[in-house]
């Protein structure tokens, strides 16, 4: 993906609830989508990941029809904070790798009637 830096923060984003986020490396859930955009997403952990590294993730989003499709995604840790409930982290990642027609559906999905925004 070659956004613009300083597009990268006014992507519109979705509110996002409980949708699991797989580290494809370890198989393991990692954490849970507060809010997605073409761009990036904003991840709720149990613990910090390693600052400053590249991941390789998938989540499910549900499709209009009720099915779920598959996202996977390099990501860029940007930054990580801890949440006010005790054992819970903050973290931003930028997309550094999604496919376009991921990227199309991600930007579909965003903008979906009846959606929440930040």
């Amino acid at each position: 993906m070659s956004t613009p830096p300083n597009e990268l923060r006014r992507a519109k984003r979705r509110k996002v609830d409980a949708i699991d986020v797989t580290d494809t490396m370890t198989g393991q859930v990692v954490g849970h989508l507060s809010n997605l955009s073409e761009t990036g997403m904003l991840l709720i952990l149990g613990e910090k990941l390693v600052s400053d590294a590249l991941y390789q993730m998938r989540f499910a989003l549900p499709r209009p029809d009720g099915q779920l499709r598959e996202v996977e995604v390099g990501a860029h840790e940007l930054w990580n904070d801890e949440a006010s409930a005790p054992g819970q982290v903050w973290t931003g990642f930028r997309f550094i790798d999604v496919s376009p027609e991921d990227v199309a559906f991600i930007r579909e999905w965003v903008d979906a009637p009846g959606s929440q925004y930040v």
